[in-house]
């Protein structure tokens, strides 16, 4: 049985790998609505943006990376602080195994700890496999950015999915490394058992 392990990237050392995994998505599907791929100085400077302040966490299955997940602000506006938006990507061939639901429910708890209250997800309307992991961990759709993306000399359309993880007065917001390492090292070892359990439903 593959050993599951999930911590916080490192930009430095982990950006590449990170990449690597990014780039089919770039080069073969519309899951991304990137086309050209980004150098690795450019990507390494947008995982450190994020990791600075929120959770982007990589899963690994014996000491490899095989998939990631992160959030960031939703939007500028002050009135937005409260608000995150999610992303997920797993190695091609790591598909399909359940790893995905884990990881993601791992980082919504965390953003709960971090005070947000809005979650929300932009995905690409023929992705049909990541809606339905969506609304299966509790979001809605609420509208549709119709033919709003051209790639592969097609329209995409956009499903715009949210959740709301807290109905509490909005209060100060926690940045990730601020955490309690007790509760964080808590969580992560619950995702870290529920994907072990995933993948040997899956090879059962």
């Amino acid at each position: 049985m593959s050993r599951i392990t999930i911590r916080q990237a490192n930009p430095e050392r982990d950006a590449q790998r990170i990449l690597d995994i990014y780039t089919p998505y770039i080069l073969k599907t519309p899951v991304t609505f990137e086309k050209a791929i980004p150098s690795i100085g450019e990507f390494t400077k947008r995982v450190a943006d994020i990791a600075g302040s929120f959770p982007y966490l990589l899963l690994e299955a014996d000491g490899e990376v095989v998939g990631y997940a992160y959030a960031h602000r939703e939007a500028e506006r002050a009135a937005f602080d409260w608000n995150a938006e999610l992303s997920i990507y797993l190695d091609e061939n790591w598909l399909h195994m359940g790893l995905g639901v884990p990881l993601y429910d791992l980082l919504m708890r965390l953003l709960h700890h971090m005070g947000y209250q809005n979650l929300y997800a932009l995905i690409v309307g023929s992705n049909e496999g990541s809606i339905r992991m969506h609304e299966s961990l509790g979001f809605y759709q609420i509208g549709t950015h119709v033919r709003t993306g051209y790639k592969f000399g097609v329209w995409h359309d956009l499903v715009w999915l949210h959740k709301r993880i807290s109905e509490d007065t909005p209060g100060e917001l926690i940045a990730f490394h601020e955490l309690d390492e007790a509760l964080v090292a808590l969580e992560i070892e619950r995702a870290q058992r529920e994907a072990e359990a995933a993948l040997i439903r899956h090879r059962q």
